[in-house]
């Protein structure tokens, strides 16, 4: 190799790494600054009337328990549902018809999905739970974030599946077991970490979501649980509180985006627990 070759190849690869560390470093910058600002904003509001009392107008003492309650009675629904859809398809894609055409359309419409933009799986719903009922509903609300938690699951339990030894099916087919009771009893026990894992990102992906909601769930100032009628949820109520003019409402949506990005951290840090635990094992 020639002097001028090696030179360039050296001088190439310094000029990568310096721009893999200044991107690296602007990210940092901007999530720091982020995380700084709701903080900041937001630990100054936090008392225990954000989490007893319901939201009020400007002037009134209130808190997020309404909003907080409903977001958690939605986001629960929405995983129900989506761990029984995701779980099986991600399961159909890697141990039945992956290979298959079928199968590869499957798996790009999933990966459109993954990808596609929240506001349009709101109107998507809104289309067919809102409009056609004339009102919206906390189940609307949940469907929406179902849709958006069923691709991640799925794609997450097919990866997961995929890594399972083949002497795990090879082990079950000697034994004479048919290959969904090697699915259900050896393939999701060994794959249980990873089942987690996908259901955890798939809630955090879901929780902060305010797109969907206002088509489907849009909000309520009172505490219902009746999923029937419009639902309280924090996102919303972080968005109209933070478009508002009076202090005390933007004060309220600063620490309701506290809690939500908490609420996010402490799942993804969960997640990263629980997957490195089925790396060791």
């Amino acid at each position: 190799m020639s002097a001028g070759k090696l030179i360039r190849r050296k001088v190439g690869d310094v000029a990568f790494k310096a721009f893999c560390v200044v991107v690296t470093v602007i990210a940092l910058v901007a999530l720091t600054a982020i995380l700084w600002s709701l903080l900041k904003q937001g630990v100054g509001g936090l008392d225990l009337d954000i989490f007893t009392k319901r939201t009020m107008s400007s002037g009134s003492k209130g808190g997020l328990a309404n909003a907080i309650v409903g977001s958690i009675v939605m986001c629960s629904l929405a995983m129900v549902l989506a761990l029984g859809v995701g779980i099986l398809a991600g399961t159909w894609l890697a141990e039945y018809g992956g290979r298959s055409a079928y199968g590869a359309v499957v798996r790009f419409l999933n990966d459109v999905l993954l990808s596609a933009p929240s506001i349009l799986v709101g109107l998507f719903v809104y289309e067919i739970l809102v409009a056609p009922f004339h009102g919206f509903s906390g189940f609307a609300g949940s469907v929406a974030l179902a849709l958006l938690a069923v691709p991640v699951i799925t794609r997450t339990t097919e990866d997961v599946l995929l890594l399972q030894a083949a002497t795990l099916r090879e082990a079950g087919v000697a034994l004479g077991a048919p290959l969904s009771y090697i699915i259900r009893t050896v393939l999701w026990r060994s794959a249980r970490s990873g089942l987690l894992t996908g259901a955890l990102l798939a809630f955090a992906r879901i929780s902060g979501e305010t797109a969907p909601l206002l088509f489907t769930a849009l909000n309520n100032q009172f505490f219902s649980l009746d999923l029937r009628h419009p639902t309280a949820n924090l996102p919303v109520v972080i968005y109209n509180s933070a478009l508002s003019a009076y202090d005390d409402l933007v004060r309220l949506a600063w620490v309701g985006a506290l809690l939500i990005a908490a609420t996010v951290l402490a799942v993804t840090v969960v997640a990263r627990i629980v997957a490195q635990e089925q790396r060791r094992s």
